[in-house]
């Protein structure tokens, strides 16, 4: 029977080819065991010309590492585990895109996990993950305080968009951006401004409308905080009386997912943006600048930030000094959908609307 005959017998029946192992690249390389082992786990210690044979050997073979098998005498697996509040939200495509590439480069493998904007559910998650990574980073977390710090006694843990005491972390500077895109609007002429609010849970959501409450304090503008739904579009859409009623002319969103949701939304009801109402979204995400008028928004660097906690979770495991804090700089982007204010402005007609304190 030829090869290919063994192979298609193997398959019918169900049977497998056993993986390759250290032993068979030893065998096909003549050297020992233990030598494959130091070229396939610890490059750069052997003679470069022994260990390129061996890892074209293990090519050949078919060889892959076993994490599991690796972990028994190093008590590390070489993979991380990156939790997120909600995998479909398209903020994270960039800051997931940035942590796998520092994770590629450094030979290890990231799991990904969605926590659903649950805690529970989070909470839970991380647990389990940490039997079987190295590492865990928390993008978005929903936890407590002391839920993080109890997680991070167990294996090294990072914090994303998130400030917790005694925890390493990498965050966006609000300020810079809001400060910006809320000048912007004043010198437009708006004076009564919206915050279209993100999960209560969210400690970035609390950091982006204390920047923009203190910004407009500042300037003498009046703004309002209005809850949304969902970060959602669907909860941009669902705001979309609230923020009539609040007869503000400017909404700043809490991230440009309820900022397209509102804009649709008023585009169906044929309220004129930005003649009637000026539009803000925050982090820039694809696809922000394909709708008419494009998005004007806050862009956060979230590839950056997912290379850098990626880089400071390894820093962590391994035990070398590092900032506890990395703090990256956010920027207005401005497009087409701040204007002036056009007369009639929204006047408001409920005060039930608001559910922020209102300058």
């Amino acid at each position: 029977m030829g090869q290919s005959d063994a192979a298609a017998s193997r398959h019918r029946t169900g049977e497998r080819k056993a993986p390759a192992t250290i032993y068979d690249i030893a065998r096909l390389t003549g050297v020992s065991p233990s030598t494959v082992s130091r070229a396939l786990n610890k490059p750069g210690r052997l003679n470069a010309q022994t260990e390129m044979r061996i890892r074209e050997a293990a090519a050949e073979l078919g060889y892959r590492i076993n994490p599991m098998a690796r972990a028994l005498p190093t008590g590390k697996t070489g993979t991380l585990g990156l939790l997120v509040s909600d995998i479909t939200n398209p903020v994270y495509f960039d800051l997931v895109r940035g942590a796998e590439r520092v994770a590629s480069e450094t030979g290890m493998t990231i799991v990904f996990a969605d926590s659903q904007e649950s805690a529970e559910l989070e909470r839970s998650t991380a647990e389990r993950l940490q039997t079987s990574v190295d590492g865990l980073l928390l993008v978005g977390s929903r936890l407590e305080d002391q839920q993080i710090q109890d997680l991070s006694s167990v294996k090294p843990l990072v914090v994303v968009n998130r400030l917790v005491e005694g925890i390493p972390a990498v965050v966006p500077d609000v300020r810079p951006g809001i400060t910006a895109a809320l000048e912007r609007l004043r010198d437009a002429g708006h004076r009564r401004i919206a915050y279209l609010a993100g999960p209560e849970a969210s400690w970035m959501n609390a950091q982006k409308w204390q920047t923009a409450f203190e910004a407009a304090v500042a300037w003498d503008l009046s703004i309002v905080e209005i809850k949304s739904n969902a970060p959602t579009r669907e909860g941009g859409a669902e705001a979309f009386q609230r923020v009539k009623a609040a007869g503000v002319s400017a909404v700043l969103a809490y991230n440009d997912l309820i900022a397209l949701g509102l804009l649709r939304e008023c585009s169906t009801h044929g309220l004129a943006v930005p003649g009637r109402l000026s539009i803000v979204g925050f982090d820039d995400i694809f696809g922000a600048d394909l709708p008419t008028p494009a998005l004007s928004t806050i862009r956060s660097p979230l590839a950056s930030i997912g290379e850098r906690a990626i880089r400071r979770l390894l820093a962590e495991i391994d035990g070398t000094e590092a900032e506890d804090e990395l703090v990256l700089p956010t920027e207005f982007v401005s497009r087409d959908s701040i204007a002036p204010p056009a007369e009639p402005r929204l006047e408001p007609t409920s005060s039930s609307a608001m559910t922020g304190p209102v300058v």
